[in-house]
């Protein structure tokens, strides 16, 4: 079992508590007992709250480490997909060139052919 420390100022209020509790014809032996009863229970408290507070503690930083993994996963998804688009965006009009070269092309050898036939 491991042995903690009560601090003075929860062995005086633990003290306290127990002497307002006092029943007439108690002995001061009993009410020392009472208060060691009541010592534990602060302590025991306080471990408990400091267990929980270090359980939600890890909680809060697993969830803040999983929303950075999230952000940083989306930055690096968009980046490509910038790229991506970008190049979409460059080869789209490159394409839509292209085609206007093509028809300039054709319908002036459509035109070329017309001339050189009469």
């Amino acid at each position: 079992m491991v042995k903690t420390t009560v601090s003075e100022q929860t062995q005086k209020e633990a003290m306290d508590v127990a002497k307002a509790t006092q029943k007439p014809g108690q002995t001061k032996e009993q009410t020392k007992l009472i208060a060691k009863g009541i010592e534990k229970g602060i302590a025991e408290y306080k471990k408990r709250q400091k267990e929980k507070a270090r359980q939600l503690d890890k909680k809060r930083k697993k969830l803040d480490a999983k929303q950075e993994q999230l952000n940083e996963s989306s930055t690096q998804e968009s980046s490509p997909q910038r790229v991506r688009q970008a190049s979409e965006t460059s080869t789209g009009s490159a394409y839509v060139t292209f085609a206007y070269v093509a028809l300039a092309l054709s319908w002036t050898w459509i035109a070329f052919h017309m001339i050189s036939q009469h």
